[in-house]
């Protein structure tokens, strides 16, 4: 959906950066690939295909705005895949697994790297992770990660003494910290436009305003729009968490879940004197996390995940709307910072993430055409990942043989979530137990049978590397 609501990070980009007005593609034309999706993975793809081939002749549509989906409004922490490690490994095996992770490593500073040649001001600062503990109940979650890293020698991530973990989070709440450096953050809007200039300085033609209606499986496939088509030798769909709105048979692939995030007006004062004057990425070891960082103008983010469930994987109104959530938001912030409590709030919002049954995003060919590729699924983890998703969908365009088109990431989604109603009416069920669990872990008061149901939960979410 189209609404004139922009979330914060997106309007402060337009606002910066001035895209060129918008161009709706009218009338029929034919490329040698057809991109459909202006966020981060439709134009790492394009970048990359054009890079590897500049002969190449590219089109990429945009329904809206490029970057105005996830890649525009998401919190702009840029992580890795090093704390999922256990979950990779039992996926994909250990040799795949240490390669994914150094290649999601890699990602944040190739990320970082791209900026600098290229000269987009995406604010990336890689300060690093911390994950943190803020109650009895978390102590210890990364533990068998980091063991397990440490059993390959590659493990990047330490405990820091407790005084250090709390300086750096910003807070005294924090009851541990481990820190990893192969991280950091950016201004996730600023990122999605400069690589919209970037591949447009390249010589890619960008349709915005042009929203795909129908896909013909011809050969060579056909992207019908509502004024004109593109006929494409390779069609790439990058549509993230509105692919089932257009292929039903993603409905079960996915859950399409909100994370709200609010944002205050500067106080770089303030955050300097609780230790917030840097650019690391934090979060705390929920299930549903808390996540926070600072902008170079001396704001603080926060944001939860994991609060409105879309019924059938629909895209829902109020994904595009201030959130719902401020006020549990800003008791979250009072808690964490009391000496910020009462920093006036600049916005609010909240977007729609892709939660994939395993955790992690899926690529492959559209029910088996060679000639139309498709990845999505990164479950709110996709700044520094959907690099690695560019990699992955230039290579089968491509059609190439490589540890990208032989990975288990590419043989399309692994594991179905139950129909509707049961998925909604159990992710209700699930989240309200899960809320609920968490104010009493604050309490210490969470009784051993909820503890282990919701242990349960965790690995099944794909979240047992954290505990």
């Amino acid at each position: 959906m189209t609404t004139d609501f922009r979330p914060w990070w997106f309007a402060d980009a337009l606002r910066r950066a001035p895209p060129p007005p918008v161009t709706p593609l009218q009338g029929d034309i034919t490329a040698d690939v057809c991109i459909v999706g202006g966020g981060y993975t439709g134009l790492w793809t394009a970048i990359m295909l054009k890079q590897a081939n500049p002969q190449l002749d590219i089109v990429l549509i945009e329904r809206d705005r490029c970057g105005s989906g996830a890649s525009g409004r998401n919190g702009g922490c840029l992580l890795t895949w090093s704390a999922k490690f256990l979950t990779l490994r039992r996926l994909f095996g250990e040799t795949e697994a240490l390669r994914l992770v150094k290649a999601s490593e890699d990602a944040v500073y190739a990320i970082r790297d791209f900026c600098r040649a290229h000269a987009i001001d995406a604010e990336v600062r890689v300060d690093g992770a911390l994950y943190t503990a803020t109650n009895r109940s978390q102590l210890g979650s990364m533990a068998g990660v980091m063991a397990a890293l440490d059993g390959n020698r590659a493990n990047s991530w330490r405990t820091l003494p407790l005084a250090e973990a709390q300086k750096l989070a910003g807070s005294a709440a924090m009851l541990e910290g481990v820190y990893s450096p192969a991280a950091g953050s950016v201004q996730p809007a600023l990122l999605a436009l400069g690589l919209a200039r970037v591949a447009r300085e390249l010589g890619i033609r960008i349709y915005e305003g042009t929203a795909m209606q129908k896909l013909v499986p011809s050969t060579p496939p056909r992207v019908q729009c509502a004024a004109g088509s593109v006929t494409a030798r390779k069609v790439v769909l990058a549509l993230n968490a509105w692919m089932p709105e257009q292929f039903g048979q993603f409905s079960r692939s996915i859950a399409v879940v909100s994370s709200d995030m609010v944002i205050t007006e500067p106080c770089p004062a303030e955050l300097a004197a609780i230790g917030l004057n840097h650019g690391a990425a934090l979060c705390d070891s929920r299930i549903f996390v808390h996540y926070w960082r600072t902008t170079e103008d001396g704001r603080l983010m926060l944001g939860k995940g994991g609060n409105t469930f879309a019924f059938g994987a629909r895209m829902l109104r109020q994904f595009d709307e201030p959130s719902q959530q401020v006020a549990m938001l800003q008791a979250s912030l009072a808690r964490f910072f009391p000496s910020l409590a009462t920093v006036p709030l600049a916005a609010s919002w909240n977007g729609a993430s892709d939660r994939s049954v395993t955790g992690f995003p899926f690529f492959g060919q559209l029910d088996g055409h060679r000639d139309i590729v498709y990845g999505f699924g990164y479950s709110g983890n996709g700044v520094g990942p959907s690099w690695i998703g560019g990699q992955i969908l230039k290579s089968l365009v491509f059609d190439e043989d490589n540890a990208w088109t032989r990975s288990g990431l590419a043989t399309g989604p692994r594991g179905h979530f139950p129909p509707e109603p049961v998925r909604w009416l159990g992710s209700q069920l699930v989240r309200n137990a899960i809320r609920r669990k968490e104010a009493m872990e604050d309490r210490e008061e969470v009784p051993w049978w909820l503890d282990r149901q919701l242990a349960k939960f965790a690995q099944a979410a794909g979240k047992a590397d954290k505990g």
